[in-house]
């Protein structure tokens, strides 16, 4: 009964650490694509491989919090648990805080 309620809680649950990570998903490309994808057009791509992250367009010089910089993007760290945005005018939407030029989901 036990193994059967937690096999229950971590199913409900896992929709929700994956979503809370950054996308992995085609890119527009800008110059060099980051690392783990592949130009494909005017795209980069994530590789099949596996060792793509969740990556967004570099705003500035920096990246948000659990991102670092790879060319003209930002990718996600391995520990990273938080997707980001870029930041619209001086604030971010209800359920998000600001880093730098971004907005990253609160947990």
């Amino acid at each position: 009964m036990f193994a059967r309620q937690a096999l229950t809680s971590l199913l409900v649950l896992l929709p929700l650490a994956v979503h809370a990570q950054q996308p992995i998903r085609p890119l527009p490309k800008l110059g060099a694509c980051p690392l783990g994808y592949y130009s494909s057009g005017s795209y980069c791509v994530p590789s099949t491989s596996g060792n793509a992250r969740g990556a967004i367009e570099k705003n500035g010089n920096s990246c948000p919090l659990g991102f670092y910089s790879s060319g003209a993007y930002c990718l996600s760290s391995q520990s990273n648990n938080r997707e980001a945005i870029q930041k619209e005018g001086n604030s971010c939407p209800m359920g998000w805080f600001s880093s730098g030029n971004y907005c990253l989901k609160s947990r």
